[in-house]
C-alpha cells in the first residue's frame, strides 16, 4: 500500500514533578531544604531514513507520545529524563503544522 499523507498528534514528554523534602540531620537544627527537581520530558525527534519510500510503515499511528520526565527525590537528587520518540521518513517529507498551515520541516 502506497501512502503519502499522514495527520499524526504528536506530544512531548511532560516533566517530572519535584519533590518536598527538608534535609534531617542529628546535629544540624533548621537543615533546610534539599528536595530534588523533576526530570525533563523526551523530545520527539523526526529522522530521515533513506531506505524508506512511503509512509505506510506510519499508517497505523494516531499519535507519537515521548516519554515522561522522573519525579524527583530527597538530598536534592535529578529525576531521570524522559524517553525520546523517533519517527522515521523518507527524503524529501514535509512536515506541517494542522493548525495552522506552518511549515515545520
Amino acid at each position: 500500500m502506497f501512502v503519502d499523507e499522514i495527520a499524526l498528534d504528536v506530544y512531548a514528554g511532560d516533566g517530572g514533578n519535584g519533590c518536598i523534602s527538608f534535609r534531617r540531620e542529628k546535629y544540624v537544627p533548621r537543615g533546610g531544604p534539599d528536595g530534588g527537581d523533576g526530570g525533563d520530558g523526551g523530545d520527539v525527534v523526526i529522522l530521515c531514513d533513506g531506505r524508506r519510500r512511503t509512509l505506510s510503515h506510519l499508517s497505523h499511528l494516531n499519535e507519537v507520545k515521548a516519554g515522561r520526565g522522573g519525579d524527583g527525590s530527597g538530598r536534592k537528587k535529578r529525576g531521570a529524563r524522559g524517553g525520546d520518540a523517533a519517527v522515521s521518513v523518507p527524503p524529501g517529507s514535509i512536515i506541517r503544522s494542522s493548525e495552522t498551515g506552518w511549515l515545520i520541516g
